[in-house]
């Protein structure tokens, strides 16, 4: 079976890799040379643990191929897949110029039934769009050649991708046709024989299934954040307030650690497209406003903690920096709480030495040169002022922290994701705050 995946971003080429790695044949497409070159060279765009190997080996086996020809690319393929950005407008509604813009040009060069999937996160009615711009491209070359739309919503964490691909916990499949449903049910045999299972639906229903998704695990991520600071203006522990309601079953462990706000390119996309088409539908999506609006304040959390330790003229002062990208095992800059907590910690006149395993070159994008960009983590803490842990890199779990005391000009830590035992800290000399907690 052949299939074409357009766009190689952290979607597409994450989905292209893991549907040749089960022995499909899979073309990944992208309108940027200088990707498809390096992608050829085996430089990957994106950082993701397992990735770049998993490519090399599917390009060395020949299952795997890179190309910026559409309409090649799909000659004999029997799905493909839209995997290209949609970015966020000004007013929170996704721009799908980039989803449009590839139906055209597969409705220009099919020479074959296809089920065109929309890959991409899109707002409900998006499908219908792309068989009406499909449809616009086949009647203006006199062509009565038949087609599917369906979609076909991803569900990876950055970090953990090519598991969550690999080893789904559900594969949602939305369609309008007997015949895609077949076709997809082939592409998809590999994973259901391993007991993944296959959820078909209605296309409007798939949509809505991504955006559902992701706005409730935002949900359960501002609402500990909101609990989290009233446990410290009430004098709770929210370590063990967490570890309370995550016994319930019903609410459970995953996604109620509290912290400086989540980040990323889904949640707070999809946050804003969800309110957003809501309200073009005549509706207020109250909850969700609410926890946007507690995310926003979330990121500036741990800088008003530094400015009630410091002061508000930071001037003089050097903070040291651990984490950058949004989260864990990812170079992933975008909505990252560090650039927001950075620049204000800069706007107030300190300088900033950060480190971050994997994500500087990308953070260059966002804080440029305004910061000193550390060789590995104790060059961070050179005659700093404090250390603020922003993103819970496995690496900085146990750090020698009589190395860390000598290192700093004070012994002061801001603990960004309650990653460290304050008792501890407290008994070694260090001022310790967290999130939460007193």
């Amino acid at each position: 079976m052949k299939i074409a995946v357009v766009g190689t971003g952290y979607v597409g080429l994450v989905s292209g890799t893991c549907f040749a790695e089960v022995g499909i044949e899979v073309v990944c497409i992208d309108i940027d040379q200088k990707k498809i070159d390096n992608l050829h060279k085996g430089i990957m765009p994106i950082y993701e643990p397992g990735l770049e190997e998993m490519v090399l080996r599917n390009v060395a086996k020949g299952g795997l191929h890179f190309s910026t020809n559409l309409g090649e690319a799909i000659q004999g393929a029997e799905v493909v897949f839209i995997a290209v950005g949609t970015p966020p407008g000004e007013d929170g509604s996704a721009d799908l110029k980039y989803v449009l813009g590839v139906a055209r040009e597969i409705g220009e060069h099919m020479s074959n039934y296809l089920v065109v999937v929309t890959k991409s996160t899109v707002p409900v009615g998006t499908s219908q769009k792309v068989r009406s711009a499909l449809q616009m491209a086949l009647e203006k070359r006199g062509s009565k050649m038949t087609f599917d739309v369906a979609s076909n919503p991803e569900f990876l964490k950055e970090g953990a991708a090519i598991e969550d691909f690999l080893k789904p916990d559900r594969i949602v499949v939305g369609t309008s046709s007997k015949r895609a449903e077949e076709t997809l049910g082939k592409l998809y045999k590999p994973f259901t024989l391993n007991g993944h299972p296959v959820i078909y639906m209605d296309i409007p229903s798939a949509e809505m299934t991504k955006y559902a998704a992701n706005a409730m695990l935002a949900t359960k991520i501002s609402f500990m954040n909101d609990i989290a600071n009233l446990c410290e203006i009430i004098g709770a522990d929210v370590n063990l307030v967490r570890k309370g309601i995550g016994s319930d079953a019903r609410i459970g462990h995953k996604f109620i650690y509290p912290g400086v706000g989540y980040g990323g390119s889904c949640f707070p996309k999809d946050v804003k497209a969800l309110i957003r088409t809501a309200s073009e539908n005549g509706h207020d999506m109250r909850i969700l406003e609410a926890v946007e609006a507690v995310n926003k304040d979330q990121k500036e959390v741990l800088s008003s903690k530094v400015v009630k330790h410091f002061g508000d003229n930071l001037s003089g002062k050097t903070f040291g920096v651990w984490g950058l990208s949004f989260k864990p095992k990812t170079d992933d800059m975008r909505e990252a709480p560090s650039v927001v907590i950075i620049n204000e910690l800069l706007r107030r006149g300190a300088k900033v030495r950060a480190y971050d395993p994997v994500a500087m070159e990308e953070a260059k994008h966002q804080l440029a040169e305004t910061i000193t960009y550390a060789k590995d983590p104790n060059d961070a803490l050179l005659d700093v002022d404090a250390l603020l842990l922003i993103t819970e890199w496995p690496e900085f779990r146990m750090p020698n922290f009589d190395v860390v005391k000598k290192l700093m000009n004070q012994a002061v830590i801001f603990d960004g994701r309650n990653q460290y035992d304050r008792h501890e800290l407290r008994e070694m000399g260090f001022t310790y705050y967290g999130i939460g907690l007193q």
